[in-house]
């Protein structure tokens, strides 16, 4: 027998910090977690005071933030839900605090390999070198292999989710044409952009309307391009706010190198996820839907060829707050420590 892992959840008051403790909660290979909150939630004392839809799911104990008393408490992981500015002090800080102590960060703060991309990108502060010098990206189907030996692990962005998983298989094929360039036209729920009360997230301004932004300027630009291999000037990334409460749909708009048959193409796909269960390619032409991800920790990829073989719609969608972010983040625990890899997923 296995012990069960001790977890530590800093910040749950999030969007994604809920998905989150709902995973850990019925993980089958965890004890129950602990949930350390700050600021004004610091005198909680038990998650189901924020969420009574937790009530009868077991205990969930919430306790005031604090690095020492993480480090001390025999916690093997601990999970930051937390702003991007918070996991630049807590990330180092913990490293520091206990050697032992393993990270699943759900920030970006140390998602990027130079210190520079993310402070031009975030208008932020450079993140601690030596710990981005212990960070790996936290896409398993790419990267699953790095997993069993983390420290410190960066949960992905959504929306690269998203497109990296649809674009990675063909970059690494070789056969998009590279001169034509590549569309990547996203959409993602409004729970995307966080829990903070902002007046273009207001119900008023999100219901009856849909907008793009962030053109030539989304800040997850520079993590499509470092994990598909492509540079900045072979894509266009825009992104784009749906009246919907989650979900994301990516669509990309790509020219290939030579015509191919459409089972030419769901070959490349099967192949290369074919021992990823998270992900699901559909049969060529069928195209994936955001209702068919809702509430998962699926991606969906989907494609359709024009009838000269050289124009090629590749549709992916998932849950932003699922494969998007917590599910990815236990997903990613998963592989720390050769859990299967659904385990608490599905």
């Amino acid at each position: 027998m296995i012990d069960p892992l001790r977890v530590a959840v800093v910040g749950a008051t999030g969007y994604a910090g809920f998905e989150l403790a709902k995973l850990l909660l019925r993980h089958p290979n965890l004890q129950k977690p602990t949930f350390y909150l700050r600021d004004a939630h610091a005198n909680v004392r038990c998650l189901t005071e924020l969420y009574p839809q937790l009530r009868g799911w077991g205990d969930a104990p919430c306790k005031p933030l604090s690095v020492d008393v993480i480090a001390q408490s025999g916690a093997d992981v601990v999970f930051l839900s937390t702003p991007h500015e918070a996991s630049l002090d807590l990330v180092p800080a913990f490293l520091a605090a206990n050697p032992k102590l393993r990270i699943v960060d759900l920030s970006g703060a140390f998602r990027f390999r130079t210190a520079a991309t993310f402070a031009k990108w975030y208008k932020l502060p450079e993140p601690d070198s030596a710990a981005l010098g212990e960070a790996i990206y936290g896409l398993p189907e790419l990267y699953a292999s790095e997993l069993p030996g983390a420290r410190l692990v960066a949960n992905p962005g959504c929306y690269p989710t998203s497109v990296i998983l649809a674009l990675k298989p063909l970059v690494e094929a070789g056969i998009i044409n590279m001169s034509r360039g590549i569309v990547a036209d996203c959409k993602s729920g409004v729970s995307g952009a966080g829990k903070e009360p902002k007046r273009d997230t207001h119900f008023v301004d999100v219901n009856e309307n849909f907008k793009a932004y962030g053109v030539f300027s989304h800040r997850h630009t520079p993590e499509v391009a470092e994990h598909t291999g492509l540079a900045h000037k072979d894509f266009v990334f825009t992104t784009h706010l749906l009246p919907i409460e989650r979900g994301i749909l990516s669509t990309m708009y790509v020219w290939l190198a030579q015509a191919h048959k459409p089972e030419q193409i769901e070959a490349i796909y099967r192949q290369f996820y074919a021992e990823h269960p998270l992900v699901r390619v559909l049969p060529a032409g069928k195209l994936p839907e955001i209702a068919h991800v809702a509430h998962t920790n699926f991606c969906d990829i989907g494609f359709a060829l024009d009838e000269t073989g050289e124009r090629l719609v590749v549709v992916s969608s998932l849950d932003n707050l699922g494969k998007g972010a917590a599910g990815q983040a236990v997903q990613n625990m998963n592989g720390m420590y050769d859990f299967p890899v659904t385990a608490g997923l599905i």
